[in-house]
């Protein structure tokens, strides 16, 4: 995982609600393993028309949009079905971070873990970046805070252990093993103030 910690990146809109993951990636494309690569099947049936050619309508076909690091989506985003590749296409098509109103709980699980940034903003905010695709937002993780063009600055609420992990570019279990000097010492100093008995059982 690359670390998050402050960036800068214009946004891309998509304004429907209920988005979910079958539609963020089809389950047909659910039978590899690997995170690279699933980019190009980030929402598919909508960035492609039957004949296989780009819809040029779609937000993520336009040239304006290209290198876009934010999406900022309709209320609800990333419910239906539990899919890590949903997360995963995601940050292969190259974004950084998903601002909605509402987050499915299971996707914003998913993203943390996978260093895509979940960001939940009021209502009315997120209606406002909705009507202005291609602005440019500033994410402070540390601060925990988007600052608009104008110099608005509104917090979004983030753990502190997923907010580390994003800090250190590390998922749990790479926190986990970064710890290992601190936890072989805690329980050598244990072992020295409890040492170790053997129980017998009584027959």
């Amino acid at each position: 995982m690359t670390a998050i910690k402050q960036f800068s990146s214009r946004t891309v809109v998509l304004r429907e609600r209920n988005i979910d993951t079958d539609q963020i990636i089809p389950a047909r494309f659910l039978t590899t393993t690997e995170r690279n690569g699933l980019g190009r099947f980030a929402f598919n049936d909508w960035r492609y028309l039957p004949d296989g050619s780009p819809n040029l309508e779609f937000a993520f076909n336009r040239s304006e949009n290209k290198d876009a690091a934010i999406l900022v989506a309709g209320r609800n985003f990333g419910c239906g079905s539990s899919r890590e590749h949903a997360p995963w296409a995601l940050a292969d098509l190259g974004l950084r971070a998903v601002i909605s109103s509402q987050i499915a709980d299971i996707f914003r699980s998913n993203a943390l873990k996978n260093g895509l940034l979940p960001i939940v903003l009021d209502e009315s905010i997120v209606n406002e970046l909705l009507d202005q695709p291609g602005i440019e937002l500033s994410i402070d993780v540390a601060a925990r805070s988007v600052t608009l063009p104008d110099g608005r600055r509104f917090e979004f609420p983030l753990d502190t252990f997923a907010q580390t992990c994003l800090l250190q570019g590390v998922d749990q279990l790479g926190y986990l093993l970064k710890q290992q000097f601190a936890i072989t010492r805690f329980e050598n100093s244990r072992l020295t103030a409890h040492p170790r008995q053997e129980f017998h059982h009584a027959r």
